[in-house]
């Protein structure tokens, strides 16, 4: 998983302590893993944890989708 920069990181603690403080649960997205090995890359628009392209940070399906809308410049579909 890529490193965040530090502004990000200490805004995603601060976030947390405040909702530690008010007494409400903390979203699954911000809690922080016990062990690196178990964090893993999932798709940012649909959640996907399979097929994953790192440079894009999404799936497969998704990159195929925005492939074939154009949105991914330098990327279209082959055929020979």
């Amino acid at each position: 998983m890529a490193k965040l920069s530090q502004k990000v990181k200490h805004d995603r603690l601060k976030y947390v302590a405040e909702l530690i403080a008010a007494g409400e649960v903390v979203p699954r997205k911000l809690r922080k893993y016990r062990f690196s090995t178990r964090v893993f890359n999932r798709c940012e628009l649909c959640g996907r944890p399979r097929g994953y392209y790192r440079k894009f940070k999404i799936c497969r399906c998704c990159f195929r989708d925005l492939a074939l809308q154009g949105m991914i410049p330098g990327c279209k579909k082959a055929s020979w």
